[in-house]
């Protein structure tokens, strides 16, 4: 049997050279003004051999910059440092999404530009502590609940990060809606507590997001968004909710009509979450017209499962990713895959970023 994983397919108007993603993962390698280095150009190019790759979380703005290190797209430097990771990504092939990330109430200000807040939906803090390079471990600050005139500000943000993005040379942006960030915040009633029109139901609570797809469609074409969701996901303090059904419904309806390229839907029951009910998947992709990315623990046996069955058009592998630049060339003949370090995930530097070797016979 032809193995459907490694032949080249297409993503809206897109050519991509097999039907493998690379998940969007946070490395906390960024450098001066939250910018790209050499370094990242690097990382992404040694793993130009997917047919998607989507960064990782990059931030719109400064309010949006929760964790160390990690990249944005609104300043003039950061639109310079991944206009070189985009040119050797596509050297190699592939195609890049930018996966904007607003991290909302997850984040602390010693990670944030001098004169950022920490805003959120609702003034509701997450439990727990983050990294600050300043201090280590802090707990979560309680977040300062936007007002109106916020939302609208940081909706027109991911706007301008979108044409930022294209600007540096990406083929589109992922808006990151999973993992319990702003986007999912504005989702979940438990973080989600407000009485105006972005929240008090399930068409209020997914005005945000949906106003966040259409307005980076209008700027820079249906056919370069997509966004990234985890329905039932745990991530970031999230928690289930008697809606999130009704919630995930109307929103593959109503970016079906807005005829966005994509929906990435992870499910992080690999790593110890609780499964995502197969129901929800199912109704997400009867309901999305566009092309469905599965992500979540996959391995080529099961990628080529739902590929065949037709559950997803393409699929997204994460950590194996990290530690294996020749991902596809593994996959493809059966190489022992080499495993993360993630003690070095997240730390400065090229050690355990760039140092994975390639297969050798």
């Amino acid at each position: 049997m032809t193995s459907i994983l490694f032949q080249p397919t297409k993503l809206a108007s897109l050519a991509l050279q097999n039907h493998i993603v690379m998940s969007p993962m946070t490395r906390s390698r960024a450098g001066a003004q939250h910018a790209p280095m050499e370094l990242t150009a690097t990382y992404y190019e040694q793993r130009s051999s997917a047919g998607l790759i989507i960064t990782e979380g990059t931030s719109p703005s400064p309010n949006g910059q929760g964790y160390a290190r990690i990249p944005g797209l609104w300043n003039d430097a950061q639109v310079a440092g991944w206009a070189e990771v985009t040119k050797r990504v596509h050297a190699g092939g592939a195609k890049i999404f930018a996966q904007i990330m607003h991290t909302g109430r997850v984040s602390h200000p010693l990670n944030m530009p001098e004169g950022a807040a920490v805003l959120a939906p609702s003034a509701v803090a997450l439990q727990g502590q983050m990294w600050t390079d300043q201090k280590q471990a802090q707990d979560y600050p309680t977040p300062r609940a936007m007002i109106e005139a916020e939302i609208r500000s940081t909706l027109e943000e991911h706007v301008t990060a979108a044409r930022n993005a294209i600007k540096a040379g990406f083929d589109g942006v992922e808006l990151h809606g999973a993992n319990g960030y702003l986007t999912e915040q504005f989702l979940n009633p438990h973080t989600n507590q407000r009485t105006d029109g972005y929240g008090g139901s399930v068409a209020g609570r997914t005005r945000f997001a949906i106003e966040a797809v259409r307005g980076m469609a209008d700027a820079i074409g249906k056919e370069r968004v997509g966004i990234r969701l985890s329905p039932y996901g745990v991530a970031s303090g999230m928690s289930p909710y008697p809606e999130v059904d009704a919630t995930y419904l109307l929103l593959a309806q109503e970016f079906s009509k807005l005829g966005i390229a994509y929906l990435h839907v992870v499910d992080h029951s690999a790593l110890g979450a609780p499964a995502v009910p197969a129901s929800i998947k199912q109704t997400i992709r009867e309901n999305f017209k566009g092309t469905y990315i599965a992500a979540g623990g996959f391995n080529r046996a099961s990628a080529e499962s739902v590929l065949e069955s037709k559950t997803a058009d393409l699929v997204a592998f994460g950590r194996p990713f990290l530690s294996n630049p020749d991902l596809v060339a593994r996959l493809q003949h059966g190489w022992e895959l080499a495993a993360p370090d993630m003690t070095t995930a997240y730390t400065p530097g090229p050690q355990g970023y760039i140092d994975y070797p390639v297969h050798s016979a």
